[in-house]
């Protein structure tokens, strides 16, 4: 098999500019690998999610819950695994991806109270990994902002948001639900923010690189 190396976070975390960072120094130093962006709103998978997210089964991320949404999600994950990049992968080639099942582990955890939370990560993993039989990551870097701070990014980006982004209090519990998941399955945190303050794109690409240069 592969290796399968994950960037995560909340909105607004710099985790995709961190992800083209890790791509483009990994391709500078001749290291072959496929990167990939999920969803893959191109593929016809992404039909639900990008109705979802378009908000027409709701205006609010809660009007569809976390077991439903997630479906939609593993679904675009499933048919790029078996459609693009599975033979790579499982021929034991590098794959970067920008979210992946750790996303739902995030924003669909967060629209359930704290004390379910954990019941939901099981199954979340059980049924992507499990009964999809979709690859575990090796490596998640987490870029951890709060929640404040991703709302201050989001705004700087300047495009229309979807309903997760214009959500505040959905953002707060998805940093929180974040944090949860990054303890339970061992994700690599990385502090984007420390004291509310951005980090450089450049430190926090260095410290990125560092590490899974070693992994």
């Amino acid at each position: 098999m592969g290796k399968l190396i994950v960037f995560e976070g909340i909105d607004g975390s710099g985790k995709s500019t961190q992800f083209k960072r890790l791509c483009a120094s990994f391709a500078e130093r001749g290291i072959d690998f496929r990167s990939i962006v999920f969803p893959r709103y191109d593929k016809e998978s992404s039909a639900l999610i990008r109705m979802y997210l378009g908000g027409e089964f709701g205006s609010k991320p809660e009007d569809v819950g976390p077991y439903a949404a997630s479906a939609f999600y593993a679904v675009n994950r499933f048919a790029s695994f078996r459609q693009d990049w599975g033979e790579y992968y499982e021929g034991g080639g590098l794959i970067v991806t920008d979210r992946y099942t750790t996303s739902n582990a995030i924003h669909q955890s967060a629209k359930l109270d704290a004390v379910d939370r954990p019941a939901y990560l099981d199954w979340l993993y059980d049924f992507e990994y499990v009964k999809f039989g979709l690859p575990k990551p090796d490596v998640v870097f987490f870029c951890d902002v709060p929640a404040e701070v991703s709302v201050r990014q989001i705004k700087k980006r300047g495009h229309d948001a979807d309903i997760h982004e214009k959500d505040f209090e959905y953002l707060k519990r998805c940093a929180e639900c974040a944090s949860m998941a990054a303890e339970k399955l061992g994700w690599v945190r990385i502090d984007c923010a420390p004291g509310g303050v951005m980090r450089s794109e450049e430190d926090i690409a260095a410290e990125i690189l560092a590490t899974a240069l070693k992994s």
